[in-house]
């Protein structure tokens, strides 16, 4: 019997990058999977090839977290897993970040992490079982200039992750924050050719200089090894690990 046989997952962001690997390898391991992204027609094909339910929705707004949530309640009558995926970056130095940049990245990378997790709650507390899994970053941890509506959204889910993670810990739930380095997504590749063309590098002297400067392992990371690390998690030899910030950095915080 497959590892997560018969276990619900919802997976935001899950028409690409991780979001997607995630959605990939929860599907490999036997989850019902429901997924979520804005891209309805990459998230649709998605979701067909991985013979799971989709479901298109602004996570930005209540009523898109409160509409995936229903909809997967309705298609299986519980979740199990959920994990907190979607998100993007905008880049600015503090003094001329958009001001509705900076809310809708703390609607979508803060506020949606917990309406989700408030609105899957009852069911997994019923059931005495659940499995959250936030995907932070690294810089849930440290900071870097020019990022501070990403940089603050992701260092409050580490304090929802925690909080959580105490509340569910007599019903069975398990709560965690995955913390990666630069993974090779969509969203990376485009910041790789943005800082090529700025700096007047190769995309190699980027990754190499720039992103990964503080790094002892000089690669990316591959989507798959952090939906491998999603899987553990949400798998019962994990049930012991909760409330914690998992690095995959690549040796970044070693220093």
């Amino acid at each position: 019997m497959s590892a997560l046989a018969g276990k619900v997952a919802i997976v935001t962001g899950a028409a690409s990058g991780i979001g997607l690997a995630c959605a990939e390898r929860l599907a490999q391991d036997g989850a019902h999977l429901v997924l979520c992204d804005v891209n309805e027609s990459s998230g649709k094909e998605q979701a067909g090839r991985l013979r799971a339910s989709f479901v298109a929705a602004d996570l930005s707004t209540r009523e898109g977290c409160k509409n995936l949530v229903a909809a997967a309640l309705r298609a299986h009558g519980t979740v199990h897993i959920l994990v907190n995926n979607a998100g993007y970056q905008h880049v600015a130095p503090l003094e001329d970040f958009p001001e509705d940049q900076w809310e809708r990245m703390l609607a979508l990378m803060l506020t949606a992490p917990f309406l989700l997790t408030r609105y899957c709650w009852p069911a997994m507390k019923k059931q005495q079982w659940g499995r959250i899994v936030n995907i932070a970053s690294i810089h849930a941890l440290v900071a870097s200039p020019f990022k501070g509506g990403y940089i603050s959204a992701k260092h409050g889910l580490l304090g929802l992750t925690r909080t959580a993670a105490l509340e569910g810990g007599e019903f069975g739930i398990t709560v965690n924050a995955i913390c990666p380095a630069y993974v090779r997504t969509p969203l990376v590749d485009s910041q790789i050719a943005d800082q090529a063309r700025a700096n007047r590098m190769s995309p190699e002297e980027v990754i190499g200089k720039i992103m990964l400067a503080p790094a002892a392992v000089k690669r990316l990371i591959e989507p798959a090894e952090v939906a491998g690390f999603v899987a553990y998690l949400c798998s019962d030899a994990a049930g012991v690990i909760t409330g914690a910030a998992l690095t995959m950095d690549l040796g970044w915080t070693a220093r």
